[in-house]
């Protein structure tokens, strides 16, 4: 592709020290470049419009389904506090991932690759891997239930099945995939709106919903590990690689005045996803707490609040659907499985190629991924049945959530490093309020398990000796864990890296350019088929 040459060059490159290759990762495929109009005015929004959609879709997945359900039902809105935490870090941290993508021209785990050592990167290869898997496992069982749903299908077979569903869908974005994204936002978007009407039905108590939203509280047992659970479905690690590698298929401006408009657009387009996200989750929980905790319940719904999961929720949409409740509950819940396992596809191929420089092509990536998440979902399901599985998506959003700092400090500090990002580092204010949440998320992380592991002992039948040994390999695990937190906050990042930050004054003399679009992020992606003469 052609160099840019922008008369207001931000930063430039080595020609010995470029490292990504261009290889196309699906072959004789045609694609469309979306190029951002070289002057100013508010219509180039919509040029931008589409990494944070994309990000949004696995904030509306089963997982996120699954954890509001069960917050609703046990605690009725008292929660809440949590999905507005969680939405705001969400927003602060995904917006710094795109405009590390946009400044650098490189993507998260790029650059992982070029600041750590070849072990430390490993392991955060392995980690970034580990949270895909976690993230596909609330997809595969998710699309289960749907199955289930429908056509009454076990949900052991269903498991089973997922491993094609998704490989179809892959298959059929070679006819069309805006045809297929569009078909898929619009019956995710139904139960929204379903949920949403459901509100004027429950009636939730507004004082109510309002103090559960901006009054933190964790009452009852099990309150912190549902609230680890929440984080981890609405703040996925997965999701940062994913933003910061989207937002490089846009031809942007390479000059200081293109930088910033994108990075501002890009701010508002997420703010805009997350919103209707954000939406989405408090409409879920509060019809779910107003239904579980009305009085003049029936018994059988009222043993379906008792152990309420993703298999079980039509329910609440009686009023909206009547008969048809369980089946567009069903379609919905298939599609947003399915659509955040093609995400999911995105990150990992972003992630094998930044961190190692290996490429795969989509089917082989999927199928390996969704392997690693059936085999839990199918031992899960063939011993717990429903509950089971279900218990297990809140385990797979607590490893999301506890994997976060993983890629969270990376992305904090390579934001605020000026040699890296030059002028458009993050002020004092935003590094500040970022690395609060992170702290905040990585303390409420911290203290579960060592809460967990100090309870766990108090209550086991072991004896003093194993206890003794249980505890010293727990606190052993829990040391490594913090010690690695801490490894990657203090580092100091590398001084010399394969950008060199400019001051953004006209003139300047650079001798190559960053290229946008990124052809191999370009092709990377589901294509668009098109026509040519």
């Amino acid at each position: 592709m052609a160099a840019s040459s922008s008369p207001q060059p931000q930063f430039m490159t080595s020609p010995a020290n470029k490292t990504h290759s261009n290889q196309p990762l699906i072959d004789d495929i045609e694609y469309d470049q979306i190029v951002v109009p070289d002057k100013k005015s508010w219509k180039n929004i919509f040029s931008y419009i589409g990494p944070g959609f994309l990000v949004s879709i696995a904030y509306i997945d089963p997982g996120n389904f699954q954890t509001d359900l069960q917050a609703g039902a046990q605690y009725k809105f008292g929660l809440l506090w949590i999905i507005l935490l969680a939405s705001f870090a969400a927003l602060v941290i995904q917006s710094l991932a795109a405009n590390l993508g946009v400044v650098t021209g490189k993507h998260l785990a790029e650059h992982c690759r070029k600041e750590y050592a070849k072990v430390p990167n490993f392991i955060l290869w392995v980690i970034a891997e580990i949270a895909i898997v976690a993230c596909d496992i609330p997809e595969v069982i998710g699309t289960a239930f749907a199955l289930n749903m429908l056509f009454k299908i076990p949900i052991w077979c269903g498991v089973l099945i997922t491993g094609l569903s998704t490989l179809t869908l892959l298959l059929l974005q070679q006819y069309g995939v805006r045809t297929l994204e569009f078909f898929i936002a619009f019956l995710v978007l139904t139960v929204a709106i379903c949920f949403f009407v459901e509100l004027g039905y429950a009636k939730p108590d507004s004082s109510e919903v309002l103090y559960g939203l901006f009054v933190p509280q964790l009452k009852g047992t099990g309150a912190t590990k549902l609230a680890i659970s929440l984080l981890g479905a609405m703040v996925m690690p997965h999701n940062l690689f994913l933003h910061s590698a989207l937002v490089l298929s846009r031809k942007i401006p390479r000059s200081v005045n293109g930088i910033k408009e994108a990075c501002r657009y890009y701010l508002i387009e997420s703010g805009l996803a997350l919103m209707l996200a954000f939406l989405i989750n408090v409409s879920v929980i509060s019809v779910t707490g107003a239904v579980c905790n009305s009085p003049s319940m029936s018994p059988d719904d009222q043993e379906k609040c008792q152990d309420l999961d993703l298999n079980k929720a039509s329910f609440l949409l009686k009023n909206v659907l009547g008969n048809w409740s369980s089946k567009l509950f069903a379609i919905a819940l298939l599609a947003s499985g399915q659509s955040s396992t093609i995400t999911g596809t995105y990150a990992g191929q972003y992630v094998m190629q930044g961190f190692l420089d290996l490429r795969l092509k989509p089917w082989i990536r999927n199928f390996l991924t969704r392997c690693l998440a059936i085999v839990p979902s199918l031992v899960v399901s063939l011993i717990g049945g429903s509950a089971g599985a279900g218990n297990l998506i809140i385990i797979a959003s607590m490893i999301l959530s506890f994997e976060l700092p993983f890629a969270l400090i990376p992305l904090l500090k390579f934001t605020s490093s000026k040699t890296k990002m030059g002028s458009h580092a993050n002020p004092v204010a935003v590094s500040a309020a970022t690395w609060v949440i992170g702290t905040l998320i990585m303390g409420i992380n911290i203290y579960y398990l060592a809460e967990k592991l100090v309870t766990s002992l108090k209550d086991s039948h072991l004896g003093k000796a194993a206890k003794f040994l249980c505890g010293l390999l727990g606190a052993s695990c829990l040391l490594v864990y913090l010690s690695s937190i801490l490894y990657l906050a203090f580092r100091k990042n590398k001084e010399g890296t394969h950008l060199l930050a400019l001051t953004g004054q006209e003139g300047l003399q650079v001798s190559e350019l960053n290229n946008l679009p990124r052809e191999d992020i370009l092709r990377m992606q589901l294509p668009q088929q098109r026509t040519t003469n």
